[in-house]
C-alpha cells in the first residue's frame, strides 16, 4: 500500500461533559497539528497516491472550516465531546467527502483510504482511518 501525508494545525476552543474529563470540563484552547494520510494499493497513471498540491489545499480548507472557533457554539458539534478523536474522524469523514467530490482530482477517486492523526503534543496524538 503507498501513502502520502500532508500536515496543516488547527487552533480551537471547546469544554467537555463528564466527569472523566478533570479540569477540561472548563472551556479551554487546544493547538493540534494534523496529519492527513492517504492511501492506495497501486500509483496513477503519473505515479503518484494524490496530488499533493491539492491534498493540501483541501485539508487547509477543511481545518480552515474548525479553527479559531468556539466548538461548543458549532452546530455540528451540539450534544457531542469534542475528543482529539471526534475531531480526527470528523476531518477525515469531510476530506472523504471532498475525495469523491472531485476536489482532489479525478485520481483520488482512486484512494483506498484516509488516515487523520490529530497531535495534542510531542508525546499524544489521536488517529482516525477510514476507507473509501
Amino acid at each position: 500500500m503507498f501513502s502520502v501525508t500532508v500536515r496543516d494545525h488547527m487552533m480551537i476552543a471547546h469544554s467537555f461533559r463528564g466527569e472523566v474529563f478533570g479540569p477540561a470540563q472548563r472551556l479551554h484552547g487546544a493547538t493540534f497539528v494534523v496529519d492527513a494520510t492517504f492511501r492506495r494499493p497501486d500509483l496513477d497513471a503519473d505515479g503518484i497516491v494524490v496530488d499533493i498540491g491539492l491534498a493540501t489545499e483541501q485539508l487547509r480548507e477543511v481545518v480552515g472550516e474548525l479553527s479559531y472557533r468556539n466548538l461548543d457554539d458549532e452546530p455540528a458539534f451540539a450534544g457531542v465531546n469534542t475528543t482529539t478523536e471526534v475531531l480526527a474522524r470528523t476531518v477525515a469523514d469531510r476530506l472523504a467527502e471532498r475525495v469523491h467530490a472531485g476536489a482532489l482530482g479525478e485520481g483520488a477517486r482512486a484512494l483506498a483510504g484516509i488516515t487523520v492523526t490529530l497531535h495534542e503534543s510531542h508525546v499524544a496524538w489521536a488517529s482516525y482511518e477510514r476507507s473509501l
